[in-house]
Formats: structure tokens, C-alpha cells, sequence
């Protein structure tokens, strides 16, 4: 474990005279409310010793000066929406908050870009690009309280990434600041940059590994005038997992194409109160969303998903209204409905392995007697698993969820896919002259790390070993 020291007063004034009163709390029961992110399970929990509220890069830089001199961790936090504990304290320290960094500084309706600050909520950013008449594509499901920084530390994904990739796909430049407190810019606002390399799309989905990020250069689209959402409803889940391919391969170019299982659609309904097509009668929703520059192209794509729909077996395709939305968007919430703990497992695979994996959870479900919902980006393989502990003893629950994880991972990359959200520890192994180090759900007890290792490794040793030389070069203070 990290020798990390504990927060002093001296470093307390310090930060005082960087930041002002009114920008950190030592306060215990403000300081309560940062132990967590989404994470449910109390037994990864962790306060901070001080939460500290930048306004500027140069205050970033300043707390990392002083987290270095005094040799104190940092757990950089934006909206605290990860449901991978990647914004809990595990060691304490402070947590650093950029929820004050939050101004959109420019948007260029000629030239398609917009600069924004890394605190600024993701709804707002997407609302400034539509002021303007213009489109930021990245769409996370936690878009209403997660921080366009977060998302691109975590390289986020959501609905659109069928068309438009990633938030990495989003990001011209990013302004960050080193673990050692340098401020610097990667990445340049232009249409084909191949000199030297990428690094700002290696700062996307670090975690915080590599650098605090400050502002952001995004890129914007033209609006689509044209837009049409269906739901198309199967009750053979399997029919229903076999059309995201035979769209993409029809060319109907959609923007999105979601998936909600039956267990997923009756869990909205007990959440948001409303009555769901075919919720009783083994539905399963297909939602795909198409958008054009041309009224007659929209009606023709449309036309040609509805008859894929029906040729695999779709008992009816309907228009999908803010219910089907709201069902799919809401799914984390009315998962946390049912059970107060859950794990929102966060895996993808090829997309003509889909089928393979959702056959296999079932199986899963039953030899850990976990009940789970499932809802998937199915258009780009991206699945999501909530594992619901409902009313089983929590150490029961702790001491299943490993195996549990064991398998389920074992599996998703025997198919070639991965594990979406990691939070990487690097827990050495002997192994001859050798150390091999894997990504790994991690528990905590009383601030200290225990393992919980799969006895296969997920990841070749050698790529594991080449991020861990990257994300150790500065000797980051923070976890």
C-alpha cells in the first residue's frame, strides 16, 4: 500500500491562502457526503479529510504543489454519477471537486467547436451546442448529473456511439494538470493531426491516472432536421439480439439502436409508475433512432428497420415516446429501486457475440443466486448488468460478488470483449523474474486493500505492464 501522510493544519492554512473559506470543507458531515459516488456497498466507503472547490487550472495546479510537498493523495471528483467507486477516497486525503470549473467559454458556430470548462454539467453543454443550432454528439445515460470532464476521463460512451464513437471522438483538445501540479494542453484543433502522438486521446479514459482535466475543446455537428424513434418489441430475446447487425448491414446508419430486457422493463415500471408495452407478456425492447438531412431518405431508412424488425420476429413496432426513453435512461435508478445494493457491471463485446453472452448470464444468475436486469448500447455490443443483492445478507453478498465476477469477466473475455469501467490496482504476483499485475474489483476493510483476484488474467501481462509504466511516469500523489 501507498505511504501516504495524513492532512495537516499547516496544509489546511495552505490551502486556505490558495483557495479562500468559502472554496474547501473540513466540515464532518459535508465531508460525509463525499465518502461515495454511485456505489451503494458501504464496505467500499471512504471520507476525506478536506474536499477542496477550484475555480481555476492554476488553483488545480496549486493543490497538486502542495498534495506533492506534503505527500497526500487526491481523488479528483466531477459528478460523483460513476458507478465504479472511481470517485471514492480510498485513501483518504482530499478530494479534489470541480464543480465550480463549470462556464462554457465559447461556442463557434462557423467553425464547429465549443470550449468548456471540465465542471460543466453534460446537459449544459449539449443545451449551449443547441442554442447555437448545433449538436454535441457524446450522450451518456448520466448525462443530467454527470461533467463533460468525467466523461472524458472515463471516455464515455451512451446511445450515439453506434454513429458518432465515444467521448474520445468528441475531444479536439484538453487542457489538464500533471500529478506534479504543471499545467499543459495535448491535442490540436484540427481535422487531421498525425504528427507525434495522440495524447489526448490517451488522457481519455485515464480515470484521473494521468492528469486532472481542466477545459476542453469539443467538437459540434449540424442538427439533423429529421429524427424518428421506434421500439420494436420481441418476445424471443435471442430474435430481438440478432437485428443491431442486420441494420448496420442494410445501411440504415441509425444513431442509436438500445436494448431493455423483460426483467429491466418491469423493473421501470414498479420505479416510474406507468404501464409499459408488453411488460406482461415477455416483451423485450429493441429502440432505434434514425436521423437524416432528407424527409424522404429518413422515411425510407425507417421503412427498411421496421421490415428487419419484422422478418426477425417482432410482435409489433411502435413509435418509442418518452416512456420507451425514460425506461432506458432510468434504468440505474430503478435498479437501485429493487435493491438498495447493486453493481451496474459495465462489459462489452463484438456485437456478433452478443447473443453468446446474454445466453450465458442466465446461467451466471442462477449458480449465484443473483437476480439481475439487463439494458445494452446494443448497436456497438456495450451491456449492462444489474446485479441486485435484494434481500441477501450483505456478507453473503460480499462474499459471492468475487466469483461472481470471476466468471462473469472470464467469460466476457473469452469473447473477445472487456470490462468497460476499471479502476486499476496493480497487485504484483511473483512469478519467476516476472510480475504479472490485472485490473480487479478491489474491497476495502478499515483502509486497507484486499484483492479480489480471478486466477485468470484478463489482460496479456505485458499490455498491463506498458499502462502501468504510463500512468507511473510523474509518481501521481492520488489514487
Amino acid at each position: 500500500m501507498p505511504k501516504y501522510n495524513k492532512v495537516t493544519p499547516e496544509l489546511i492554512e495552505k490551502l486556505y491562502a490558495l483557495l479562500g473559506k468559502h472554496n474547501m470543507t473540513t466540515d464532518p458531515e459535508k465531508l460525509d457526503t463525499y465518502k461515495t459516488d454511485e456505489e451503494t456497498n458501504p464496505i467500499y466507503f471512504h471520507t476525506p479529510e478536506v474536499v477542496v472547490f477550484p475555480e481555476t487550472t492554476e488553483q488545480v495546479a496549486g493543490i497538486m504543489k502542495l498534495a506533492n510537498e506534503y505527500v497526500v493523495p487526491v481523488t479528483p471528483r466531477g459528478g460523483g454519477s460513476s458507478l465504479a467507486a472511481q470517485a471514492i477516497p480510498v485513501y483518504n486525503g482530499i478530494v479534489l471537486c470541480l464543480e465550480k470549473m463549470n462556464k462554457i467559454i465559447e461556442v463557434n458556430k462557423d467553425a464547429l467547436y465549443m470550449i468548456v470548462e471540465a465542471g460543466a454539467v453534460t446537459t449544459a453543454v449539449q443545451a449551449a451546442a443547441k442554442e447555437a443550432g448545433l449538436y454535441y454528439a457524446g450522450d451518456p445515460s448520466s448525462k443530467a448529473s454527470s461533467e463533460i470532464g468525467g466523461n472524458v476521463a472515463t471516455n464515455a460512451g451512451g446511445s450515439r456511439v453506434v454513429k458518432y464513437g465515444t467521448t474520445r471522438d468528441q475531444v479536439y483538445w484538453i487542457e489538464m494538470v500533471t500529478p506534479t501540479g504543471e499545467i499543459t494542453k495535448v491535442g490540436k484543433r484540427l481535422q487531421k493531426n498525425t504528427t507525434g502522438y495522440a495524447l489526448e486521446k490517451l488522457i481519455c479514459g485515464s480515470e484521473g491516472t494521468l492528469g486532472i482535466i481542466t477545459k476542453l475543446c469539443l467538437k459540434l455537428r449540424p442538427v439533423a432536421p429529421y429524427h424518428f424513434d421506434m421500439v420494436a418489441i420481441f418476445q424471443d430475446e435471442m430474435k430481438a439480439l440478432a437485428v443491431p447487425n442486420q441494420l448496420l448491414k442494410a445501411g440504415v446508419q441509425p444513431t442509436a439502436i438500445e436494448f431493455l430486457d423483460n426483467k429491466g422493463i418491469q423493473s421501470e415500471e414498479r420505479y416510474m409508475k406507468i404501464e409499459l408495452p408488453y411488460s406482461k407478456d415477455q416483451g423485450n425492447y429493441i429502440i432505434v433512432t434514425i436521423d437524416s438531412y432528407d424527409q424522404d431518405d429518413l422515411d425510407n431508412r425507417v421503412a427498411t428497420a421496421d421490415e428487419i424488425c419484422e422478418k426477425n420476429g417482432a410482435v409489433e413496432s411502435l413509435v418509442a415516446d418518452y416512456r420507451i426513453w425514460g425506461a432506458r435512461y432510468n434504468i440505474g435508478e430503478a435498479a437501485r429501486n429493487d435493491s438498495l445494493v447493486f453493481l451496474a457491471e459495465d462489459i462489452v463485446v463484438p456485437v456478433d457475440k452478443i447473443g453468446e453472452l446474454m445466453a450465458k448470464l442466465p446461467e451466471i444468475e442462477k449458480q449465484y443466486g443473483i437476480a439481475t436486469t439487463t439494458s445494452a448500447h446494443i448497436g456497438d455490443g456495450n451491456i449492462h448488468v444489474n446485479a441486485l443483492k435484494m434481500d441477501m445478507p450483505l456478507e453473503k453478498w460480499n462474499e459471492i460478488i468475487p466469483k461472481y465476477h470471476d466468471t462473469l469477466y472470464s467469460f466476457v473475455y473469452s469473447l473477445g470483449g472487456c470490462l468497460i469501467r476499471r479502476t486499476w490496482y496493480w497487485l504484483p504476483q511473483d512469478t519467476g523474474n516476472e510480475e504479472i499485475y490485472r485490473p480487479c474489483r478491489i474491497r476495502y476493510d478499515e483502509g486497507h486493500q484486499k484483492g479480489s483476484r480471478s486466477e485468470t488474467d484478463f489482460e496479456p501481462w505485458q499490455d498491463i505492464r506498458l499502462f502501468r509504466s504510463i500512468s507511473t511516469l510523474h509518481e501521481p500523489v492520488w489514487t
